[in-house]
């Protein structure tokens, strides 16, 4: 990407009126349901015989069973119509939701302000997958990661200002809340003019037939996500945040009054700390992940969200002794800017956490499908807040206190989080390779375009450590199959790595012919099913810096299977702590951290002119001077 930065987006047409429509959707969606809580929170209001805690719950639960209830039939009205079109039509439906609710508000209808939330709940069910399909059909690839972090942040910073409005326009001295009625009706007016202005996208299947079978239809789209593992272990992990953070963020106001003994403001500062921090998270992620999809990200992110959920319990397990009422009471007393910097922090790790599986989502998915497999994600986004409302509930009813819900909720991320990893080591590896290439080293890759985005390919390059595949694997987006030493592949520790990054060991003739073969039939067996495979001819670790023989090795892997070959050279790593001293040992002490390392793809080679010795000069010449 060019130079260009995400904030582009927003002064183009393609991007800047879908962003204005989500964001005005977003806003209106957090003015009336934060109004109604604090409402039901703050003035003892009681319906069905509930008190504020379980009403708290039960809104959230009747908000989000349309997306289980709905999903499979907004996924396929989303692929078989214009999308603009839609977005429109449903921002109508709104302004009638908000008249409906204006009317509830005015007459003190608190019944029909939970009817109006569940059909606000159908409403974004049905804009959900036209939202995040849209996004791949508008933007390149290289922006997908920009494109969504600012979706997440536009978000957060609605919810932000729907806090704020939510609260500041609701009367508690007066008999009607005319003024938060008006509010709603404004804004789903403005939302519908900007919604004029999307310009307009493809069908992506417009002979689609639309099936009413719902629950068919549900398990259906969920197959289709199943197609490819990454994308429905993203849905996996979205929806996981989306039960972490609803856990969380449900109890703000119960939270607030009943542990923090503060008022509704105490709920506006904490909702607000912790939206922020997932905007400032998601807008992050594009300077983090250098414009690619990183998946790196996604292990750091949990770890983050745990070890602040952690945190929350311990900065204020019992019921305050103090009153507070207002935000400034609630800062001056002690533990209260610790409160508020874990939920700012659990944001920004749930930012790093979910950009990235969005992007991946949209990047992987078969474009026919999109829409649909978008709201397979809210579906099970769905099934799982819903089974934190009902986690929430049980907790506190068997005696729990909301703080021992954080830390129930914490302990059950750790053992989601692994789980997700160990069925896809892909996000573990990456998670490696983003640490070494931003932290150990700075790494700078060129010609990475070099790599095809699609189809077999091998990756030839020079071997001076053992973080080489780690550096390598690291600078791409596609994941890569290295072939290496058994030896190497063999060291404690870094043979886990190497085996869940589904390395390939190999061994000469003489030490073990079986091995070998075993090695290059394995090869074309990646290639066949249309991988990267990456190998470093030279056979083993350079001890002395510089570029050794190409071993033949290349030529029969070729003359098997005729791909394309990217010679690729790495420098400044010769010295380096995981390099080998000229007696063949690792380095004992540090040397060369945090060094600029250029990592450099040359232009493919067309099989046919294949040679050890071409592609032996090629790296040399990749290299240059720098060892």
């Amino acid at each position: 990407m060019s130079g260009s930065n995400q904030f582009d987006l927003l002064r183009q047409r393609r991007f800047a009126p879908f962003f204005g429509t989500q964001f005005l959707g977003a806003l209106n969606d957090n003015i009336f349901r934060n109004g109604l809580v604090v409402l039901i929170t703050f003035q003892g209001v009681r319906i069905a015989g509930m008190d504020h805690t379980a009403l708290a719950n039960v809104a959230a639960f009747l908000f989000i069973l349309p997306f289980f209830l709905f999903s499979a039939t907004a996924g396929q009205l989303a692929d078989k119509y214009e999308k603009s079109m839609l977005m429109r039509r449903v921002k109508l439906l709104e302004i009638g939701l908000m008249s409906l609710a204006a009317i509830a508000l005015i007459s003190k209808l608190y019944s029909l302000l939970l009817f109006v939330l569940f059909l606000m709940g159908c409403q974004s069910t049905m804009f959900g997958p036209v939202k995040y399909a849209y996004l791949p059909q508008k933007l390149h690839t290289d922006e997908l990661v920009g494109g969504n972090a600012l979706v997440e942040s536009g978000t957060y910073v609605a919810i932000i200002l729907g806090l704020i409005i939510g609260v500041e326009t609701i009367d508690f001295s007066a008999t009607t809340q005319s003024t938060l009625a008006a509010v709603l009706i404004l804004v789903a007016l403005i939302g519908y003019l900007t919604s004029r202005h999307i310009p307009k996208t493809n069908a992506v299947d417009p002979e689609l037939k639309i099936n009413w079978n719902a629950w068919q239809e549900t398990w259906r789209i969920v197959r289709f996500a199943r197609e490819e593992k990454s994308v429905f272990l993203s849905i996996l992990g979205i929806s996981w945040f989306w039960f972490f953070g609803s856990a969380l963020t449900i109890q703000m106001p119960a939270y607030a009054a009943d542990i923090l003994n503060g008022n509704e403001s105490v709920v506006t500062s904490l909702l607000v700390a912790f939206a922020v921090g997932v905007g400032i998270g998601s807008l992050l992620c594009e300077r983090m992940s250098g414009h690619r999809i990183e998946l790196g990200l996604v292990p750091f992110g949990s770890i983050g969200m745990s070890l602040f959920a952690f945190d929350l319990y311990f900065a204020q397990p019992q019921v305050a002794t103090s009153t507070v009422a207002s935000i400034s009471e609630f800062l001056a007393r002690p533990g209260s800017w610790r409160i508020l910097a874990d939920l700012a922090l659990l944001g920004a790790f749930g930012g790093f956490y979910t950009v990235p599986l969005y992007a991946l989502i949209q990047k992987r998915s078969k474009r026919q499908h999109l829409s649909r497999i978008i709201a397979a994600n809210n579906i099970i986004n769905s099934l799982l807040m819903v089974a934190a409302a009902v986690l929430s509930l049980v907790v506190l009813q068997s005696g729990f206190s909301i703080p021992e819900l954080f830390l129930i909720v914490a302990v059950l991320n750790i053992v989601v989080s692994v789980y997700i990893y160990s069925l896809l080591p892909e996000f573990l590896m990456r998670f490696l390779a983003w640490i070494v290439i931003n932290i150990v080293y700075r790494i700078r890759p060129v010609g990475t375009e070099n790599i095809p985005a699609n189809g077999p390919a091998v990756v030839v390059c020079n071997h001076v450590s053992y973080m080489d595949p780690i550096i390598l694997g690291g600078s791409v987006v596609r994941p890569m199959r290295f072939v290496m030493y058994y030896k190497i592949f063999q060291i404690p520790f870094l043979k886990f790595i190497f085996k869940n990054a589904k390395a390939i060991p190999i061994a000469s003739a003489k030490e073990d012919a079986q091995l070998m073969e075993e090695a290059f039939e394995k090869v074309d067996q990646e290639l066949e099913a249309g991988n990267v495979v990456c190998i470093f001819p030279e056979g083993a670790l350079t001890r002395d810096g510089e570029v050794q023989h190409f071993k033949p090795g290349i030529e029969k892997i070729i003359a098997r299977r005729a791909v394309p070959v990217i010679p690729a050279a790495l420098g400044r790593l010769w010295g380096s702590w995981f390099s080998q001293q000229q007696g063949g040992g690792l380095r004992k002490l540090p040397g060369r951290l945090f060094a600029r390392v250029p990592v450099i793809f040359g232009e493919p080679v067309h099989p046919s002119e294949v040679t050890a010795e071409k592609l032996e000069l090629l790296v040399r010449t990749l290299r240059g001077e720098l060892r």
